[in-house]
């Protein structure tokens, strides 16, 4: 009875979705300065800063509604990888003041899109 992997992965889809959105929300709201800061940092082009849209609004968007929604989560790979990179790479091995690992956050995002990857949409989604 409590069998249902479809809803599952809906379950997952919403979840990593919907709080990947609320981060690429606050950046339509507030800009992309911080991102620009880092990239140029780094000697890459600050107009690359406005990628974080596609990783951080219009890929979990994808993953919500179930549309392209393998595309979807590995474009949030991507964002991933290059915000671990860029903006946390020294923190690898390193533990929060709580005790959790210091990059749990982007770690959730990154495997969670990953296994979603694998998964795929389940049967509640959009068609595509």
């Amino acid at each position: 009875m409590l069998e249902n992997a479809d809803l599952g992965k809906l379950i997952v889809r919403l979840t990593l979705g919907g709080l990947l959105l609320f981060h690429g929300v606050a950046k339509l709201f507030s800009g992309v300065g911080g991102v620009e800061s880092i990239l140029t940092a780094h000697g890459i082009p600050a107009v690359f800063a406005y990628g974080v849209f596609i990783g951080e609004v219009i890929a979990p968007l994808m993953v919500i509604l179930g549309y392209h929604t393998r595309i979807g989560a590995l474009l949030i790979v991507f964002n991933m990888l290059v915000a671990i990179a860029l903006a946390h790479g020294g923190q690898w091995m390193s533990l929060a003041g709580s005790g959790g690992w210091r990059l749990e956050l982007q770690g959730f995002f990154l495997f969670i899109a990953l296994a979603l990857i694998f998964l795929g949409p389940g049967r509640y989604r959009l068609k595509s």
